[in-house]
Formats: structure tokens, C-alpha cells, sequence
């Protein structure tokens, strides 16, 4: 009997010492069935050269159907004559696999070759309708020296044709 309760205490002892507190691995859904350094993604529409990607690392997920771009992230946008025509940099990005839709993140800093340089946390690019816009703060700066402030934005992918939905800022130019 003794036997007994020695060889279940040690039994007991042993069965205590394992660590039960073993971490459970991710679903392999949470891993990326794709990845990529050094990566340059190219949009088209009807054949047409409409914008340029290029970041340090590209994650792809099959089930979800988008792509994380995370590390600094550069898009080039062309015109109908597939001349450049803005130029955009983010710390990471979101692209719809999709709708070709895309959002950058963090430090957004959005250029045209005409001069406007658009400043926010976010924007994101509507593929079909070309367009670029954000509910976040921005700040635009202008070559006419002009710096503006507001909540929200909206335009076209050249930054041509654009506004701030909330604006406040100093302008010099007069009213016409």
C-alpha cells in the first residue's frame, strides 16, 4: 500500500511539473501565402500605364484577396499619355485584390509634378474612378506659397482637380 501512494505521488508530481500553459500556434491563416522584397507592381487599365508600386516587402493573402505593402511604400501615378504625373510615399499599404483599390498608411506625403503637396496619416486610391481622397487632417502646400488645413479630401489621382471638405488655412491669393 505504501507502494501505491509513493507511486502515485510521484505520478502526481511528475503530471504537475508539465507546463500546461503551452502556446497555442496562430491558424496558418494568419500567415501570408506569399511573400516578396523588393517589389514592383504595375496597374494598367485598358491597357494603359496608370500607376506604379514599388515597396521593400509585399504580403499576399489568397483567402482574404489583398496584399500589405510594409515597408516604405512609393507609388507613381501617369497620366492618359503615361507621363508621370504624382508621385506618393507611405510608411505601408493596403491593396484590394480585387478592385486594384488601394490605402496608404502612416506619413502619407502625396506630390504633383504641378507643385501640390498633400500631407495626412491616410488616403486612399479608387482604381476605377482614379480618384484619391481621406476623411483625415491634411495639409496641402502650394508653389504660390499657399498653405492650407482641413478635415477630408478629394481628388483626382493627378491632384489637379481637388478639395478639402473641412478647410481652414492662410491663402495670398485674392478673390476673384
Amino acid at each position: 500500500m505504501v507502494k501505491y501512494i509513493i507511486y502515485t505521488v510521484i505520478i502526481f508530481f511528475f503530471s504537475s511539473c508539465r507546463d500546461n500553459s503551452v502556446e497555442m500556434l496562430p491558424s496558418k491563416i494568419d500567415f501570408p501565402d506569399q511573400e516578396s522584397w523588393g517589389v514592383k507592381i504595375l496597374l494598367t487599365k485598358k491597357g494603359r500605364l496608370r500607376a506604379k508600386i514599388a515597396s521593400g516587402h509585399l504580403e499576399k493573402y489568397n483567402k482574404k484577396e489583398f496584399i500589405i505593402l510594409n515597408q516604405y511604400v512609393k507609388v507613381n501615378f501617369f497620366d492618359n499619355m503615361e507621363n508621370s504625373s504624382s508621385v506618393i510615399t507611405s510608411e505601408s499599404a493596403e491593396v484590394d485584390q480585387v478592385s486594384n483599390d488601394m490605402k496608404a498608411i502612416g506619413n502619407v506625403v502625396a506630390v504633383s509634378d504641378s507643385g501640390i503637396t498633400l500631407y495626412s496619416e491616410t488616403l486612399t486610391y479608387n482604381f476605377k474612378e482614379e480618384r484619391l481622397f481621406t476623411k483625415d487632417n491634411i495639409k496641402i502646400t502650394t508653389l504660390e506659397t499657399d498653405t492650407l488645413y482641413g478635415i477630408g479630401f478629394e481628388s483626382d489621382s493627378d491632384l489637379e482637380n481637388w478639395q478639402i471638405l473641412e478647410p481652414s488655412g492662410v491663402t495670398n491669393r485674392g478673390v476673384k
